[in-house]
């Protein structure tokens, strides 16, 4: 434990009271960092571990929409959406609130340990319903995504496939009555079976920026304070790859073109950093394209 440690029991004013709506409310919320932070009004925001690079760029457009909104982004700090929805948030000047299945002075994966620590520094917190030093165990996560969901007004799904943490987030938000955001991604992506799920069973579509910002601006009342920027045009290429990833032979047959031409562009494609190989065979565009590009509006 550090001097920024803090312990809340229920009844206690800072204490959050958003907790109560659980149906066993955790006795004592364990922390480091700002208690303060769990007043504000928050989102959380949270995706698959196994994210692709589309997911990676929509959590970063996501965690940085959030921040310039005024609202502080929950996740569990995983690695892939959650982890990259928390950096983007804290790089554009906003709070991070990490709900950790393990005690809150536990990092866990280490791989997210500059998340937590930055959380920290930068007058956000690591919170948990675990006892100070408890190491990782199945049965404790389950509760941390009630935590998370519980906290937030709004949850927004980036990825998840069905039978996921990430689903069992969302589920437990619409149990607690919380606004349900989710990103549409393409009908051959596990990673999106559960979010395209969710769209189908009511939750708000969000296919742009300027789709949560207004979210945001309807459920939270809060106007995002930095305006967005123009989108250059897609080729063909990039255009059928945000689709979806694809192998070089089943992208020439679709778009009518031949394999040499479509190895070509791609080879450039890859030189200039616009897509990536992943180990399957398949081309995707790459994390900097989707993020710097904001090809993150599914009606185009």
């Amino acid at each position: 434990m550090t001097d920024k440690s803090f312990e809340l029991s229920r009844g206690q004013a800072q204490y959050p009271k958003t907790l109560d709506d659980l149906p066993n409310p955790p006795k004592t919320v364990y922390g480091i960092g700002d208690p303060e932070v769990l007043a504000l009004p928050s989102i959380a925001i949270v995706g698959s571990r196994r994210a692709t690079p589309y997911g990676i760029a929509v959590a970063e457009i996501a965690g940085r929409v959030a921040a310039e909104s005024g609202l502080a982004v929950v996740s569990g700090g995983a690695l892939g959406c959650d982890s990259a929805a928390s950096r983007a948030a804290m790089n554009a000047g906003g709070r991070s609130i990490i709900v950790s299945g393990c005690g809150a002075d536990v990092i866990y994966p280490q791989a997210s340990n500059d998340v937590f620590l930055k959380s920290i520094e930068l007058d956000g917190a690591v919170i948990s319903i675990e006892k100070w030093g408890a190491p990782p165990r199945r049965y404790a996560f389950p509760k941390r995504n009630g935590v998370i969901a519980a906290l937030s007004r709004a949850t927004l799904v980036i990825e998840a496939g069905k039978k996921s943490g990430t689903m069992s987030t969302a589920e437990m938000a619409s149990q607690l009555g919380r606004l349900l955001y989710a990103v549409p991604g393409s009908i051959f992506s596990p990673q999106s079976l559960g979010t395209n799920e969710l769209i189908s069973d009511g939750a708000s579509i969000i296919c742009s920026e300027r789709d949560l910002e207004m979210c945001i601006a309807l459920d939270y009342d809060r106007l995002r304070l930095t305006e967005t920027t123009g989108n250059p045009e897609m080729g063909r290429v990039m255009s059928a790859l945000v689709a979806s990833p694809t192998r070089a032979d089943e992208l020439a047959n679709r778009l009518g073109d031949s394999v040499i031409t479509i190895l070509g562009t791609l080879s450039d494609y890859e030189a200039r950093g616009m897509v990536v190989r992943l180990p399957d065979g398949r081309y995707s565009p790459s994390e900097e394209f989707l993020r710097t590009s904001d090809r993150m509006d599914c009606r185009n």
